[in-house]
């Protein structure tokens, strides 16, 4: 299960729910409502990289991934009014960036045929390749198993440790205890490694 959140910090670690919020936080998002263009982009810069990295994992494309991101700024922006700051900024943020996936996935599939060329590429590996398609396929098989989660569970471990969010900022944005959430936490992983055992070659 260490790919789950492989150079993360494990859900035990509760130090990490003491992380304050960025003091300037609160000024920058004032600011852009006063229409300050600075203000976005520091907004941008201090939570591009995380939003795109769990879109990443949640997709599997990181081409993919940055569209949804530049989806999530735009629907973000469109909706500041209603950041109310019961959680961090990124933390609201995460959870457009995580709609925005599921309404992505609900849309009908566009089928686009193979062409030749990509073809041969994925059926003949190079050669010292078969270690990195074996780490594709793990992770292929982690990102189906989390999305197969029940809405409550697949929220809170993606939130967790695909967003990196504290387990304290959760609980504020879902309104539950910080304890409900780590027990979130424990029945997923106990349910994944199930499924990842099932599904072991």
């Amino acid at each position: 299960m260490t790919a789950l959140y492989a150079g993360e910090r494990a859900a035990s670690d509760e130090s990490s729910d003491a992380t304050p919020s960025p003091p300037d936080e609160s000024a920058l998002i004032e600011a852009f409502r006063d229409g300050d263009p600075a203000a976005a982009r520091s907004l941008v810069d201090a939570t591009y990289g995380r939003i795109h990295d769990a879109l990443s994992r949640l997709c599997g494309d990181a081409d993919l991934a940055a569209d949804l991101t530049q989806e999530t700024y735009r629907k973000a922006w469109q909706s500041l009014g209603e950041f109310g700051g019961r959680a961090r900024f990124s933390t609201w943020l995460f959870r457009i960036a995580y709609n925005t996936f599921l309404n992505h996935v609900r849309r009908p599939l566009r089928v686009v045929p193979l062409g030749e060329a990509e073809a041969a590429t994925l059926a003949d590996p190079a050669p010292g390749g078969e270690e990195a398609m074996s780490a594709l396929e793990e992770h292929r098989r982690l990102r189906q198993a989390v999305l197969a989660l029940g809405e409550q569970l697949r929220f809170t471990v993606t939130a967790h440790y695909w967003a990196e969010l504290p387990t304290a900022e959760i609980a504020r944005l879902e309104g539950v205890s910080g304890a409900a959430i780590r027990k979130r936490l424990a029945k997923a992983l106990e349910i994944l490694e199930v499924s990842l055992q099932e599904v072991a070659p």
